[in-house]
């Protein structure tokens, strides 16, 4: 802007020499020169103090710039720091990630490595599995009992060629019955017998008879397949014992033969040494008495044994229930407590009779067997309660039925043997040291008559304690016919 001014200065027009020479004179011209030389000073003043102005006003946005120079430079500064730190962590961040990489790469590589071995173990176990299937499989195909596996869902997933072989039936009698229940069986014609023993489900653990002819009887078992997770399954087990049973028929007739055949001489050897003893045949001394008494009781142990076994041998040919007729238990137990007494008191027990304190149903009886059933339960306590002892028997009611108890405060049953204690032939091992003498007959043909009667009977026993044996049996419109 000053040479800008200056420039105006400069081209001020200067006066001509004609016009100096001729005008209206010099004087003037010189005013009027001077004039214009005032304007142009004032307006170099003026210029002058815009230049002024401008440079102040530059030199204020000098400061200005200066300033934010200042400001800038602090701002790039911290900028640059926090840009430097955050690179400085972003580095850092970066080699963490690339260990935390490194080291997902190693596990990566582990795991690669573990998975194969377990690929490989798998493969290990299928094959051995496999093995395993095809041993199984082997097993049940050739075992010698009839084998069936119903799944989880009670349907038959496997049979092997026994079953064919027991119940006559083909192959397309097997493919017909896979994954069907036992229900279901009953449509076919080789399988209806089985269907029709076991019922529509089958039972954990259950053991049962199948006559399919009189030569021909299975032994049919079920039983529940478990595993670490429960219920896999039931096993359906078939075994022929046609000839056990026909052993065991012929043992029977023989028992019953040989029983029949020794009862007729015992008898006569009981009435002889009778009329011995009682002096119809003259007098004896009391040595000789004493022998005989001996002989007597020994022939009497003989001929209950004689007893037991034709009991027995009419409970397996199931023809051991005569006369039935309609009775009071409690008159029937009543009449037999009088006659143990005198035992009782022998042995320095007493023994109590509790009648019901209400009424007790009659029941359809052949009084005989339940006489001998009371009489097996009453013995049973005088011979394994010691002396100072005591044998408590009541009759009463319970669930509509008759029921009669007997309680003692004997040795009691052992605990691992009392699962055993009505089969037949067995006595406990602290009863045999007690009481040398018995058959293991009792409780057996006990056991027999009261289910023949359409009763139950079970008993209670604490070792050292004593042992209550109790039956029930029904009223005699629902009892046997």
């Amino acid at each position: 802007m000053i040479q800008a001014s200056e420039t105006k200065i400069n081209n001020v027009p200067r006066p001509s020499r004609s016009a100096v020479a001729g005008g209206d004179g010099p004087a003037a011209e010189i005013a009027r020169l001077s004039a214009q030389l005032a304007d142009r000073d004032a307006e170099l003043a003026r210029l002058c103090g815009q230049r002024d102005a401008h440079v102040r006003e530059l030199a204020a946005v000098k400061s200005q710039l200066e300033d934010a120079g200042s400001v800038l430079e602090v701002r790039v500064g911290a900028q640059t720091r926090e840009l430097r730190k955050l690179t400085e962590n972003l580095e850092k961040q970066i080699k963490e990630r690339t260990r935390e990489l490194q080291s997902k790469i190693e596990e990566s590589e582990n795991s690669r490595v573990a998975l194969m071995n377990m690929l490989e173990d798998m493969e290990d176990l299928r094959r051995r599995t496999e093995e395993e299937k095809e041993k199984t499989l082997s097993i049940i195909t050739n075992f010698a009992d009839g084998l069936m596996f119903f799944d989880s869902n009670d349907r038959l997933a496997l049979a092997n060629s026994q079953i064919e072989l027991y119940f006559g039936a083909s192959k397309e009698d097997i493919k017909q019955v896979i994954g069907k229940r036992m229900a279901d069986f009953s449509g076919i014609a080789s399988f209806k017998p089985l269907a029709g023993l076991l019922g529509g489900a089958l039972k954990k653990v259950s053991r049962k008879e199948l006559f399919l002819s009189e030569k021909s009887v299975l032994e049919v078992s079920s039983l529940e397949v478990t595993g670490q997770r429960g219920k896999i399954g039931m096993l359906v087990i078939v075994h022929d014992i046609s000839r056990e049973k026909m052993v065991e028929k012929m043992k029977t007739e023989f028992v019953s033969i040989a029983a029949h055949q020794l009862r007729t001489p015992i008898s006569a050897i009981k009435w002889t040494l009778r009329m011995v003893l009682d002096g119809d045949l003259g007098p004896i001394t009391e040595e000789q008495r004493d022998f005989l008494e001996k002989t007597y009781k020994s022939n009497e142990r003989m001929i209950n044994l004689i007893n037991d076994l034709l009991n027995v041998t009419r409970i397996e040919e199931g023809r051991h229930l005569y006369s039935l007729v309609v009775a009071s238990m409690e008159e029937l137990v009543h009449s037999l407590i009088g006659p143990y007494s005198d035992i009782a008191k022998q042995k320095n027990i007493t023994i109590n009779f509790d009648g019901p304190t209400e009424i007790v149903p009659q029941v359809k009886i052949d009084v005989e067997k339940m006489k001998l059933v009371v009489s097996n339960l009453i013995e049973n306590a005088l011979k394994y309660t010691p002396a100072g002892g005591g044998i408590f028997v009541s009759v009463g009611q319970e669930g509509g039925n008759a029921k009669v108890m007997v309680r003692d405060t004997g040795m009691g049953i052992l605990e691992e043997q009392k699962d055993r204690i009505f089969t037949k032939y067995f006595r406990g091992s602290n009863a045999i040291r007690m009481e040398t003498e018995g058959t293991g007959l009792g409780l057996f043909i006990s056991k027999n008559i009261v289910e023949t009667h359409g009763g139950k009977i079970w008993f209670v026993s604490q070792e050292g304690e004593g042992t209550t044996f109790s039956f029930v049996l029904p009223p005699a419109d629902k009892g046997v016919q």
